[in-house]
């Protein structure tokens, strides 16, 4: 039965949404789909996306469509460093896997051993040209996006929100914890919208139905989607304020937040885009009644 989340944003404001540009940094196609993916198939949002690992690399390039485009750099601060590759390709980091760390858990000491060695130069976001005029940025590059973000503050006035992956314990020697990711980013002007989602882990040596993905009580990582403070968005541009809206209502179904975007956008161009947004938003809602 159709709900509000099936509509598209496109669909209930009747097109009024810019396209949306994404930069997905560590594009690694192994996990599910990214929160985009349905605006990509729609036409509505354009990615940039990185990933240094030949083989997610080639890929993404073969499945690519029209408003993809791929490129094989490593980013973070523009210098060279060593990347550990590890036994889990989703383990491989710029940083070194803290075997103290991984070893509170099952599993992790095997998929975190580092096979190899190798060093690789990095490329600053603000760098690439390509990326300019990002709205989205999600990057999921095991313990390195606060070194990407602190070398991107020109795609960070640009961003409207930010989706990354954020640690709670170091599984990386010297890794930024969640904490400072939020601060980083608190202070030039987003504030934490939600965790998307929580990932956590039976601490050894209790395993549980032998499983060692079995979730319980340690929260390990998670997914931290950071938006712009709503209490200045007068610090946005007019397609700013619709761009979030798209992302907020298409990837994350933020239906109030996108209700107050409208809102402010109807203050300032006399517009009734919330109104509009609401209607229809309900009408599916009142059908299943």
């Amino acid at each position: 039965m159709a709900g509000p989340a099936d509509e598209t944003f496109h669909a209930l404001t009747g097109g009024v949404a810019p396209r949306v540009k994404v930069v997905d940094i560590g594009a690694n196609p192994i996990d599910a789909e990214p929160p985009y993916a349905a605006m990509l198939r729609a036409g509505q949002a354009e990615v940039v996306g990185f990933e240094p690992n030949r083989a997610a690399l080639a890929e993404l390039d073969r499945r690519k469509g029209p408003l993809e485009r791929y490129f094989p750099h490593a980013v973070g601060d523009g210098g060279r460093h060593t990347l550990h590759v590890c036994q889990a390709p989703g383990m491989t980091s710029l940083l070194a896997p803290d075997p103290a760390v991984l070893g509170l858990f099952h599993g992790f000491p095997d998929w975190g051993r580092v096979l190899a060695t190798e060093e690789v130069a990095t490329v600053r976001l603000d760098d690439v040209p390509e990326t300019a005029g990002a709205d989205l940025l999600k990057l999921d590059i095991q313990g390195a996006e606060l070194m990407v973000l602190r070398h991107a503050e020109a795609r960070l006035a640009e961003a409207v929100v930010i989706q990354a992956e954020v640690e709670f314990l170091p599984l990386y020697q010297g890794q930024p914890l969640f904490s400072e990711v939020e601060q980083f980013l608190r202070a030039r002007g987003f504030a934490l919208h939600r965790f998307f989602p929580t990932v956590s882990r039976a601490v050894q040596p209790m395993l549980v139905n032998d499983d060692p993905y079995a979730r319980l009580g340690q929260l390990v990582w998670a997914d931290a989607v950071l938006i712009r403070d709503l209490t200045r968005l007068d610090a946005l541009s007019d397609r700013q304020v619709l761009a979030m809206a798209a992302v907020l209502h298409d990837c994350y179904g933020a239906f109030d937040i996108v209700f107050r975007l409208l809102a402010e956008h109807d203050g300032r161009r006399g517009g009734a885009l919330a109104g509009t947004y609401l209607d229809r938003l309900r009408a599916p809602l009142l059908r299943a009644a």
